[in-house]
């Protein structure tokens, strides 16, 4: 992991120089920012291995700042570990739907924190689909989705969804008729080992019905299961 480049996205200095001090004493060449603002720039211009982004920032707060990083290609495939004081699952969740690869909450242990930053570096980059995923576009029940240009239309309307929403919806729309369970959404969305919680997997299909409109009732329920796109007729 020596010379990986982290940045460290913080406006509380004690904190920042905590970061700072222990990602640099295991081997990582460290860039900071204090606002939401200075870390979209320095992302745009650094490409940085890996963003660790507190979500509690002046101005533009770390969610937005995730969410506009994951929707540009330049910036898409950008780890990004959430750092935030607030624990409860609600926030985790926001974060994670976001495009967060992971999140560690305040206090933590350094120790924990950078195994958890070297652990999201090994993984494979999970935004890139696999080539026939990539060519393949879906059509069905007026449904359109392109992964080339990660576009979603609805009966020619557009339809603004975030990557984590369009991975999802890609998913299961390609395989009509087949039933998954919240697990094996997780590991085809996200990869392996993902952070996450059945509930949030649950919060994620509500956020996707919602912005299908009419067309979210394609996406059924299985009870007991999971979720299935509804079969071509």
């Amino acid at each position: 992991m020596s010379g990986k480049t982290i940045l460290v996205v913080e406006d509380e200095e004690d904190v920042l120089e905590l970061l700072r001090y222990n990602l640099d004493k295991n081997g990582f060449a460290v860039e900071t920012a204090t606002s939401g603002e200075e870390a979209m720039d320095k992302a745009r211009r650094m490409h940085p291995d890996l963003i660790l982004l507190d979500i509690m920032l002046p101005g533009l707060d770390g969610l937005d700042v995730c969410k506009v990083l994951k929707r540009h290609a330049d910036t898409e495939r950008i780890p990004i570990v959430m750092v935030t004081a607030k624990g409860d699952e609600a926030d985790i969740v926001a974060g994670l739907e976001v495009g967060a690869d992971d999140y560690i909450t305040k206090p933590f242990s350094p120790r924990v924190l950078v195994a958890r930053v070297k652990a999201v570096l090994r993984r494979p980059a999970r935004s890139a689909p696999p080539a026939d995923a990539e060519a393949r576009v879906v059509r069905a029940h007026g449904v359109e989705i392109d992964p080339n240009r990660h576009r979603v239309t609805i009966k020619g309307k557009p339809v603004d969804l975030t990557s984590t929403e369009f991975r999802l919806l890609h998913f299961l729309a390609s395989r009509p008729g087949w039933v998954f369970t919240r697990y094996q959404i997780v590991d085809a969305v996200h990869g392996q080992d993902y952070p996450v919680t059945d509930r949030s997997v649950d919060v994620q299909i509500v956020g996707l019905r919602k912005k299908l409109g009419t067309a979210g009732k394609l996406i059924e329920t299985v009870r007991g299961v999971g979720y299935r796109f509804k079969d071509v007729d």
